[in-house]
């Protein structure tokens, strides 16, 4: 059975995600869009640097074709919000991404991109589910009784995503810098696009990781702490400004911070929001994930702006953003999106966007974090996660369904459930505790006012955690 979940459906490659499925899935796709009387508008096939991808790519490409659609595939491996950009430039009815994001490279898979460049809606995808599975039953050649196979084009949306990213640069008050920038893309699908985003706004800059890798060359495609230790020593070995990278399919970003110390998303997020309200004269609302930093609902206050919460995942954001209720909206991952730029998250966009806000204030990230809390007031937060299999994942859950009335020796000033457990004390530090959509895993958020505090509440969880 194929599933779409927060992030796309997404499996293990040769195992789950095979040419018999990805065929099926674009055939699927296929028939939502001859439903919807959308034939002349056709589809974009975008794909990843992953193993198979671009083979999956043009098997998808040609299933669509079969069904009489046109169908635009892309010339190279794309980062997600190009692809999303080659479905909204191209007033296609529907894009198909193929590759699985900052997943491990074993796995692949497909995500859906709607007319707007945001994921799909759950109507969509729920349609495009129901058609795959009757494919499921007598599976559908593309060469089988399609006697109007429509043509296979080839498409490079890079030199206009370029020129939209410059522009959605300038639109938010960004502008080149003096600044001494190290990049890295991972060896992912932003490798050909990341040191022109770059020299939007800092002098020539060095990209470490530059050529693509299926298997990321055992990196991992993610750009957390761990993966970005070889950035981390480039700006200390250059005495750089920062270090910025991007994941596996350019959607999320990192952060090293001058002196080579990596700085959580969450807080560049808020100094992101902050920036942009205050000093570049963004209107409109924020919104975030239920994961993601209150730091973020600190600055709204702070700016008198409204700020709306949903249940982790992109897809829940984007609905914010194409409405008009949010400018800008962000995710605990390391994900932005700017409503005037695209409904979608995009790592070369929140990459420009830091170094723009560095080069203009012209102080180190840290020492901005530091600023922000005097104004706002600290926070501070970790993630936890704990890999188990299902059955310890579902102990650990039940553990909090009936939530202790304190925690670390502290009352619980409310319990809620915006996605998974949470647990808020009387002075706005809570814990959130769910489980991953895609993985066996529970993820534990924790965020509290100062540093001991986050530490006894994790102590705390921990202790909850090993008696589950």
């Amino acid at each position: 059975m194929i599933r779409f979940g927060p992030l796309g459906w997404r499996g293990l490659v040769a195992e789950e995600v095979t040419v018999a499925t990805v065929r099926r899935v674009a055939a699927a796709a296929a028939r939502q869009v001859l439903e919807k009387g959308d034939r002349r508008r056709g589809l974009f096939v975008g794909y990843d640097g992953r193993f198979l991808s671009a083979a999956h790519a043009r098997e998808a490409a040609s299933t669509i074709a079969s069904h009489g659609l046109p169908v635009w595939l892309a010339s190279g491996p794309l980062p997600a919000p190009v692809a999303a950009y080659a479905v909204v430039s191209g007033r296609r009815a529907l894009g198909l991404m193929i590759g699985a994001g900052a997943a491990a490279p074993e796995f692949g898979g497909i995500a859906l991109i709607g007319p707007s460049g945001a994921p799909v809606s759950d109507e969509v995808t729920a349609a495009i589910e129901a058609h795959a599975a009757d494919a499921g039953a007598q599976p559908a050649s593309p060469r089988s009784r399609r006697p109007a196979r429509a043509t296979v084009r080839t498409h490079d949306p890079r030199p206009a995503y370029l020129r939209h990213l410059a522009a959605g640069a300038r639109r938010a008050g960004a502008r080149r810098g003096r600044l001494s920038l190290v990049c890295d893309p991972r060896r992912g699908a932003a490798c050909s696009f990341i040191a022109a985003a770059a020299a939007l706004v800092a002098r020539p800059v060095e990209v470490l990781h530059a050529t693509p890798h299926p298997d990321f060359a055992d990196g991992g495609a993610d750009c957390g702490e761990v993966q970005l230790r070889d950035l981390a020593r480039a700006v200390r070995r250059g005495g750089c400004d920062l270090g910025l990278a991007t994941d596996g399919d350019g959607g999320r970003f990192g952060v090293v911070d001058r002196g080579g110390m990596h700085v959580a998303a969450n807080p560049v997020l808020a100094l992101v929001a902050d920036w942009l309200i205050g000093e570049r004269g963004l209107a409109g609302g924020l919104a975030r994930t239920a994961a993601t930093t209150h730091l973020l609902d600190d600055v709204a206050a702070f700016h008198g702006r409204t700020i709306d919460e949903t249940r982790v995942g992109f897809a829940n954001l984007a609905p914010l953003l194409t409405s008009g209720r949010a400018a800008l909206a962000c995710e605990e991952t390391g994900a932005l999106a700017l409503a005037a730029h695209l409904p979608q998250r995009d790592g070369l966009l929140a990459m420009v966007l830091v170094a723009a806000m560095v080069a203009a204030r012209r102080r180190p990230l840290r020492e901005q974090i530091g600023a922000l809390f005097a104004r706002i007031g600290p926070r501070h937060g970790r993630r936890i996660d704990y890999h188990v299999d299902a059955q310890a994942r579902e102990r650990m859950l039940r553990r909090f369904e009936d939530p202790p009335s304190a925690i670390a020796g502290r009352r619980v000033h409310r319990v809620d459930a915006p996605d998974g457990q949470r647990l808020t004390l009387a002075d706005g530090s809570w814990v959130l505790v769910r489980a991953a959509a895609t993985e066996a895993v529970v993820r534990c958020y924790i965020e509290a006012r100062a540093p001991r505090d986050l530490e006894a509440l994790t102590v705390a969880v921990r202790e909850v955690i090993g008696r589950a």
